[in-house]
């Protein structure tokens, strides 16, 4: 019953189109699969980011990986998703395609990229009444207690480095629009005079591209990334 989130046509479509029918098509859920993992996914020419980039499909994240986003193992049948705000899940995709993959439009209920991601869901949510997950986002950026330098190498490390790269250098970033860091923060003082570079650092982390100051950068609540490992990233960077 719940597969009604998604939309009354992504039922009425069955298996049409992409179903495995023995003439070469690809199952729906398997193309789904396909199209989380591909930045294409995006008909920007300047997204890099594909679902993959902020969501484990694993019903634990990864060790070693700290996302901005849940794992999406069983969430196609939760009551709503981002912290209660969408209570669709196409409305849940469309607000990362649109807002974090530079999707020029929302990608619509029929279409069959929508249909195969939703399958691919479906596929990884073996539970019928998963439980909403908590998503908190700091409304109000302030210091934050600097921590161990140590855990704060282990956090750039999980949460920072699969798109900015190494520090210092950027080896192995994402994309060269993606800053390098710290080094990014030596134009602060010129681009926002008076405000502390840590806290523009903690605007960007905690509210990620809205506001335009984050670039394209998705949000860390406070779920998937504390105060305390915050506090601890900023004592790496020295800030």
């Amino acid at each position: 019953m719940k597969r009604a989130a998604w939309g009354v046509v992504a039922l009425a479509l069955a298996l049409t189109g992409c179903d495995d029918s023995g003439d070469g098509r690809v199952p729906a859920a398997e193309y789904g699969e396909v199209l989380f993992n591909d930045s294409r996914l995006s008909e920007s020419g300047f997204n890099s980011f594909s679902c993959a980039t902020c969501h484990a499909t694993t019903p634990t994240a990864p060790a070693g990986r700290m996302d901005s986003g849940y794992t999406l193992y069983d969430s196609a049948f939760r009551e709503s998703w981002w912290g209660g705000f969408e209570t669709r899940l196409l409305d849940a995709v469309n607000f990362c395609y649109v807002n974090f993959m530079r999707g020029v439009t929302p990608l619509p209920k029929d279409s069959p990229q929508s249909r195969a991601l939703y399958e691919y869901l479906v596929s990884i949510s073996p539970s019928p009444s998963a439980p909403a997950r908590p998503f908190t986002v700091v409304k109000d950026i302030v210091e934050v207690t600097r921590g161990d330098v140590t855990r704060g190498q282990q956090v750039y490390v999980e949460a920072c480095q699969s798109c900015h790269g190494e520090p210092h250098t950027g080896a192995g970033r994402l994309t060269e629009l993606a800053s390098i860091l710290p080094e990014v923060t030596n134009d602060y003082d010129t681009l926002f005079p008076g405000v502390p570079k840590s806290l523009v650092v903690i605007e960007k982390v905690r509210h990620g591209q809205f506001f335009g100051v984050g670039g394209n950068m998705p949000l860390y609540s406070l779920e998937s990334l504390s105060d305390e490992d915050l506090g601890a990233l900023l004592a790496f960077l020295a800030l």
